[in-house]
């Protein structure tokens, strides 16, 4: 089931996040969170109007999904950047998926025009999971990421909502 997240899910969000900074290359950052901080971000989205999704097969949260603004000038107000990210012990069962179908749905519900990711190249899973829900690669950036004792490329990925 694809439910929004409440704060009964932010242990389970903080493990997913966490698992992701300490062990990947999705996500760009270092250090773990701490359960305040989670807490703080799930408040923020919610305050800002941005959703958060989360997959929950009666066991509690197993991955989760959000988009929030891509950038803050104006002209960037119909475009969002997303993302999405499942808990280790549920890969390959379809809920990466299912969140972003549910996400996309929002995105086009509230009249957005396009949705953005952002992506390590060395990710191939990703990709191909972007590519599957109709994602095209717009940019590659070489070098701009710095983990695990090498330079990271991020590659932007985009998809268009309108008419879709």
């Amino acid at each position: 089931m694809i439910r929004p997240a409440g704060e009964g899910d932010v242990s389970a969000i903080l493990a997913i996040t966490n698992d992701a900074i300490l062990n990947s290359t999705a996500m760009y950052s270092y250090e773990p969170l701490t359960l305040a901080e989670q807490a703080a971000w799930l408040a923020d989205k919610r305050a800002g109007g941005w959703p958060v999704l989360v997959a929950d097969d009666g066991s509690g949260c197993l991955g989760f999904a959000t988009f929030g603004p891509f950038r803050t000038r104006p002209a960037y107000a119909r475009t969002v950047e997303h993302s999405v990210y499942v808990a280790g012990h549920a890969h390959g069962r379809g809920l990466g998926g299912l969140l972003m179908t549910a996400l996309i749905e929002e995105a086009q519900r509230r009249g957005l025009h396009a949705m953005i990711g952002g992506v390590d190249s060395s990710n191939a899973g990703s990709l191909a999971f972007h590519a599957g829900l109709g994602f095209v690669e717009v940019g590659r950036m070489r070098e701009v990421g710095w983990k695990f004792g090498r330079w990271l490329d991020l590659v932007f990925v985009e998809k268009l909502l309108e008419d879709q």
